[in-house]
């Protein structure tokens, strides 16, 4: 282990995916040899290290039969720093999707691409071709730095936007594995040419700064071990929230002078949301402000930050492993100092932040530079042709025709830029030839806004369906909204099918979280720009009741919200004490009226205290308390 005189937990017993990880030969075994196996799929030992390479085994749930083998095939993942897709890459995977995968790509919530129905005896081929198509899927997944993540709108006369893509490609690249396995397995130990990086990533990488390089290692960065849990990165701009910023391990955001030249960056940590049902140790956790780095420092203390979690996380239990436990521990003094200990200095205080704001930078938009780029909405990122809607080959076409590069989005959608105005009206005559619809506005915002991570039939750890049920879910829920004369409004929905939260629900208005076949744990009151957690509401729906749950809530809603609330502010305002009790008093089709007659009376706070603690303990609503007791008491009379 990395440092461990210094570890809290070296006297407890590492898990097993430590063991897997030191005896890899730095990510080469099992999975160097069990390549060469004509097997369908690999053993529980290589599953691990293949991740880091960027890919995950998975069945088929819907093809399984009771007595006979899975339906094994290997999901692949790209890395893409701030969802960089160069047109070559694009077209690459449009192929492999054809060839190899089940004819969809699907746009992740990190900004990269991934691959599903790959079976094992394609996998190198499927990789080598990504690499040789300026690609890359090397630290997608695994106990690593993740894909960097960074606004996508190419604003090139906004030199924020531009520091955002340039440092995420250059922090990407200092973390990335040294090892020389990935290119020695899937690429037959032939390097594929890449850019070059930048000085400064090469010198920061090797430079000891206080403990933070693990000297004569393949990984000077990462050890042996490399770390105990992901590990999540996102580069942002002051005001832009398209890359959920407080759910990240680690966020930056671009700081510049008067004169829009970098001056450095303000620094947030220990944001992160997975999480598992039943386990109350386990939580999802908002990021909190560090300090503030000046450019010149900020690689090592990127440096600094990642030493910190890799000598201090929990190398023992993988559900308390992420940085947020670690800081949720700690508390942010004792963590900042450690930091600045690596760092050899001390952070600066936090610079002044305007308030963050949830973009998606759909449609037609100047780019500043006399061209333009597009936002095209993917609903639940998945690329596909299905019918009269020919999104996948739309997409094609365009790249064929013109050649643009790609930046995919945090949401799971994607942006065509550096369009020359002359190719407008052509482009967009591709698209409606295809069916894709170019203007945001003639989306229905409940789904332009909605996200769902892919779960059954292929994540295994997918509790109940997600994709492929959101989109009735929406449909119904905007059906029941225009009932109560609710049509104009709309907020946040995402829905995962486990508690591990890919598709961010934890910071949505309405989360809806697989908790059981066909049953969901509801979560409400987060920001409709991502910036406040939301809160377990309830801890099993099933989906055949979705209506008749949010019924009351959304007539409480609209009787009590105040001008242009939205539905998540609205939430955390009232609070779910008033949220339920308006719910235990509903009388369905209660919509339209002034509500059931409420009586009023006032209680001593000592009174009131103990009346929510109890209603709390027993989960019930407190005016049924009180109703119980005052019924008690006039039988007594």
């Amino acid at each position: 282990m990395v440092n461990s005189a210094a570890s809290p937990v070296t006297n407890r017993k590492p898990s097993k995916v430590e063991g897997i990880k030191e005896n890899s030969n730095f990510l080469r075994e099992p999975v160097a040899t069990e390549i060469l196996q004509d097997t369908t799929h690999f053993t529980e030992d290589a599953i691990q290290i293949l991740k880091f390479h960027g890919s995950y085994q998975q069945d088929n749930r819907d093809n399984r039969v009771k007595g006979q083998e899975k339906d094994y095939q290997m999901m692949l993942r790209t890395k893409n720093p701030g969802g960089l897709v160069p047109p070559e890459l694009y077209l690459a995977l449009d192929k492999l999707a054809d060839e190899y995968g089940n004819h969809t790509l699907r746009a992740t919530t990190r900004q990269g691409f991934q691959l599903h129905g790959i079976l094992k005896k394609n996998l190198k081929a499927a990789i080598a071709t990504i690499v040789e198509n300026l690609g890359s899927t090397l630290g997608a997944c695994g106990d690593i730095n993740r894909n960097v993540m960074a606004p996508p709108a190419p604003f090139k006369n906004r030199s924020e936007y531009q520091y955002a893509w340039e440092y995420a490609q250059n922090i990407a690249d200092l973390l990335s594995p040294q090892t020389g396995a990935y290119y020695e397995i899937w690429l037959d130990g032939e390097k594929a040419v890449s850019a070059e990086e930048h000085p400064d990533v090469k010198a920061a990488r090797h430079s000891n700064g206080n403990g933070t390089i693990v000297h004569d290692s393949v990984e000077p960065i990462y050890g042996t071990h490399y770390m105990p849990r992901k590990f999540k990165i996102c580069v942002t701009v002051p005001g832009d929230n398209s890359v959920d910023l407080y759910s990240q391990d680690l966020t930056l955001v671009v700081i510049t002078n008067k004169k829009g030249t970098l001056a450095g960056f303000n620094i947030f940590a220990g944001g992160g949301l997975g999480r598992t049902h039943n386990k109350e140790e386990t939580f999802a956790r908002a990021a909190d402000p560090i300090g503030y780095v000046a450019k010149a420092d900020v690689y090592n203390l990127v440096k600094a930050i990642v030493a910190t979690q890799r000598d201090y996380g929990d190398r023992t239990d993988r559900r308390h492993a992420r940085l947020k436990y670690l800081i949720n521990d700690w508390g942010v003094d004792k963590f900042r100092t450690q930091v600045e200990e690596y760092l050899g200095k001390k952070l600066e205080p936090f610079k002044p932040l305007i308030q963050f704001k949830y973009k998606d930078f759909l449609g037609w938009n100047e780019q500043g530079d006399g061209k333009l780029f597009l936002g095209i909405s993917i609903d639940n990122g998945r690329v596909k042709d299905d019918g009269t809607f020919q999104l996948k080959t739309a997409l094609r076409t365009i790249v064929e025709q013109f050649n643009l590069p790609i930046r995919l989005t945090g949401n799971q959608n994607l942006l065509f830029y550096d369009i020359a105005p002359e190719d407008k009206a052509a482009i967009q005559e591709i698209l409606d030839n295809c069916g894709v619809v170019a203007d945001p506005d003639q989306i229905a915002p409940l789904t332009r806004y909605a996200m769902a991570c892919p779960a059954l039939p292929t994540c295994g750890l997918a509790i109940t369906e997600s994709e492929r049920a959101i989109p009735g879910i929406l449909e119904r829920i905007r059906a029941l909204l225009d009932k109560l004369g609710l049509q104009n409004q709309h907020f946040v929905v995402r829905m995962t099918g486990c508690p591990n939260g890919c598709a961010r629900p934890y910071m949505a208005e309405l989360g809806l979280v697989g908790s059981a076949p066909e049953s969901y744990q509801v979560w409400l009151g987060g920001s409709p720009h991502q910036t406040r957690l939301a809160q377990p509401f309830t801890e099993k729906l099933h989906h055949d009741d979705i209506e008749s749950f949010l019924e009351p809530i959304f007539v409480f809603f609209k009787k009590f919200r105040t001008p242009k609330e939205s539905f998540g502010d609205f939430c955390d305002r009232l609070g779910f004490d008033a949220i339920r009790e308006f719910v235990a008093e509903y009388t369905p089709g209660d919509s339209t009226s002034s509500g059931k007659s409420r009586h009023r009376v006032s209680l001593r706070d000592d009174f009131y205290a103990q009346l929510k603690e109890t209603a709390e303990k027993q989960e019930r609503p407190m005016t049924d308390l009180v109703h119980e007791a005052l019924e008690k008491y006039f039988q007594t009379l």
